[in-house]
């Protein structure tokens, strides 16, 4: 492979905005036939990278090569016409078309002097372009009405068909996917690789990019930290190189496990007895323990968040009993939930969670007026003091109380939630996915807090796509599958085991 020459070459790469050092004299080589991996936390320069590439943003110094040769990317459209592609977490595509006309768009084959589609030509050149991939469906079929996982196949296979492209970026591919359709998107990569297609891949799961890069190239700051050979960099040190220190906080979570686990039990903060939901959750059984992390396993569709909406009360269950402190519950209600002090971190931060045109302070409050109910409003005063102690807490990078959410990072907003949450000094917290889509980092410091509030005495349910946080951090995990409890294990378990009985092998 170290032959092999570079599809693309990117030289002493800088871009400057106001006060910011987005790229300093960066450094970056992508091989025909590779998986590249590009990593870092946010702000580290990954995405002004990728926009220098894709012409969305001009280089105040450096040069480009494509095969060998100089260029001057003008425009995303021009980047498409030198075969540079893009396919992006959201796929930017027409949902309420068929798969074929956007597979063919711009280049429809036209018949009777060009006034008319060929539709017949024009679905076959479709579905041989998906083929191509190994992916056989019925390309008549709005977009719309499949998975992400076969949107992004499709914008792909545009990418390929129409775009020609020669240098394919996937900017976090898989943050949707469950792990089939992870596993089928790796193997269509597989086989553009051995087409000598180059592949830059963006992603914040590491256990993926040891699965299926062959480089890896860590960005920190805006600056090159090194370009290495997956073999050769172990993950410790990948995490510590995207730190930029030593992992000495991996090691204070698990001696902070530990302690906790040394610990007696703590008592039922809320036990579930035969609870569910027709045709959402078959009736489980759950206990949630003060000073305890439980951890939930499952596929997408498994039932994870149906239960967090259950028990936070959004959804009325029609079978078995909910206890809070021994206490049976009546009314079902968020609301409710929040008075008797549980909260919960939605999954969807952005449709969810973070309300983006409000400011870090307004978002903050947002749980704790809804507890105190709006004829007792909180003063600006009050506010600012909240909002200022769970910025400095949670490490939330910004200059002001007043910076608008939808300015900051996923990991900040990630931690504004949080923060709204812990303001009502809840016994009880559920998160649902809360790592999902922030960089290591920031994972890094939301697992750490998760212990500290366990050893505090609060009961935390951790949800969790990830087998490698949820063993990290869990005293116990509960596997879901198919809607129901499948199995409760230890964190002892490896996840072998967990995956196991995922698949219904257990």
């Amino acid at each position: 492979m170290t032959d092999t020459p570079n599809v693309l070459s990117v030289t002493g790469i800088s871009k400057f905005f106001p006060g910011v050092v987005a790229l300093e004299d960066v450094d970056f080589s992508l091989r025909k036939g590779e998986i590249h991996a590009l990593m870092g936390e946010n702000g580290a320069g990954k995405s002004t990278l990728i926009k220098v590439l894709t012409g969305v943003e001009h280089p105040d110094s450096g040069s480009i090569q494509l095969e060998g040769k100089n260029l001057q990317v003008r425009s995303p459209q021009h980047s498409q016409e030198l075969g540079i592609s893009t396919v992006y977490q959201e796929v930017n595509l027409c949902t309420n078309i068929s798969v074929a006309e956007n597979i063919m768009l711009g280049r429809e084959p036209r018949r009777f002097g060009g006034i008319s589609i060929h539709w017949k030509k024009l679905n076959e050149q479709a579905r041989r372009a998906m083929a191509r991939l190994g992916i056989t469906l019925d390309v008549t079929q709005p977009l719309g009405n499949y998975s992400i996982a076969i949107q992004q196949m499709v914008a792909i296979t545009r990418s390929l068909e129409i775009l020609s492209a020669k240098v394919l970026i996937l900017d976090e591919p898989t943050s949707s996917l469950d792990i089939h359709e992870t596993n089928v998107l790796f193997e269509v990569l597989r086989k553009l690789k051995g087409e000598g297609i180059g592949i830059i891949f963006v992603t914040h799961f590491l256990d993926q990019v040891y699965q299926i890069a062959d480089r890896i190239t860590v960005l920190r700051n805006g600056k090159l930290v090194g370009t290495y050979d997956i073999a050769s960099l172990p993950r410790i040190e990948l995490i510590a190189r995207m730190l930029g220190r030593t992992v000495t906080d991996l090691e204070a979570m698990s001696k902070a496990k530990s302690s906790i686990e040394q610990e007696e039990s703590g008592q039922s903060l809320a036990s579930a007895r035969g609870l569910g939901l027709k045709g959402s959750l078959e009736p489980i059984d759950l206990e949630l323990n003060a000073g305890e992390v439980i951890g939930i396993a499952g596929l997408l569709g498994s039932g994870r968040t149906e239960l967090a909406s259950l028990i936070f009360g959004i959804d009325t269950p029609d079978t078995g009993t909910l206890l809070i402190k021994g206490q049976k519950v009546e009314r079902f209600s968020p609301l409710e939930s929040l008075k008797r002090g549980i909260a919960l971190c939605p999954e969807d931060r952005k449709a969810e969670g973070v309300l983006g045109d409000l400011t870090i302070r307004e978002n903050i409050i947002l749980a704790l007026q809804a507890r105190y109910g709006w004829f007792k409003f909180l003063g600006a005063k009050k506010q600012y003091e909240i909002a200022q102690k769970y910025i400095e807490l949670l490490g939330i990078r910004t200059p002001s109380p007043d910076q608008l959410v939808k300015n900051l990072s996923g990991g900040n907003q990630q931690k504004v939630i949080l923060a709204r949450w812990l303001v009502t000094q809840p016994q009880i917290l559920i998160l649902d996915e809360p790592t999902r889509g922030i960089d290591v980092g920031a994972k890094t410091e939301i697992q750490k807090l998760v212990l500290d509030l366990a050893k505090e005495g609060m009961s935390v349910m951790f949800i969790s796509s990830e087998l490698e946080e949820v063993l990290r951090i869990s005293h116990r995990v509960v596997v879901l599958r198919d809607h129901k409890k499948a199995a409760e294990y230890s964190s002892e378990v490896g996840d072998q085991t967990i995956m196991h009985t995922m698949a219904g092998d257990l």
